[in-house]
């Protein structure tokens, strides 16, 4: 058999890999690295980087009474909405909550349990890992074993603004940030 005849029999194939691959997530090999991140937020070995996505959206917040602190207010979480694209910048899921759930295009989400957080610096959240639950549905978010929120800018509640007057009351506040999606090796 010549190359050529190789080259065309090879053709088909290919187009038939390339097609498929368009109808899932792929993942690019990975060069972020946990070594500046605090010991807390580090992902436990036996764990590889799956997937980097860049979110950017919005925090809400509402204002609300404290517990345990009658007639005193302060802004509450009430939850999550971003885009997530992947490291080229296409569009290639959602973030949003409550529950905190990260969406694939493909229809595949999780949810996760908080682990750890750690300060990312004044007026940005702050980091955080957090160990995802099975995933629903099949595709690009089935095997997640951990998430990580790095590279933070904004999202954090304004310092005023939140009286008695204003109970209710909802605020957005822009931030962005990385979520580095992890599966087991």
């Amino acid at each position: 058999m010549t190359l050529q005849s190789i080259v065309r029999l090879s053709q088909p194939v290919c187009l038939a890999l390339l097609l498929a691959a368009g109808s899932t997530m792929t993942y690019a090999a990975s060069s972020f690295s946990q070594d500046s991140l605090p010991s807390s937020i580090k992902v436990p070995e036996g764990n590889k980087v799956a997937w980097e996505t860049v979110g950017t959206g919005e925090i809400t917040y509402e204002c609300r009474e404290k517990v345990k602190a009658a007639g005193q207010t302060e802004w509450v979480f009430a939850g999550p909405k971003a885009q997530l694209k992947d490291r080229t910048g296409k569009h290639v899921g959602n973030y949003y909550g409550p529950p905190a759930t990260w969406e694939a295009m493909d229809g595949s989400k999780v949810t996760a349990t908080q682990l750890a957080v750690a300060p990312a610096g004044d007026g940005n959240l702050p980091y955080q890992l957090v160990k995802a639950n099975p995933a629903m549905g099949d595709g690009s978010m089935t095997g997640v074993t951990y998430i990580q929120r790095v590279a933070l800018k904004g999202g954090v509640a304004p310092k005023t603004g939140c009286t008695a007057a204003s109970k209710g009351e909802k605020i957005k506040v822009a931030y962005q940030a990385d979520y580095i999606f992890w599966k087991a090796q």
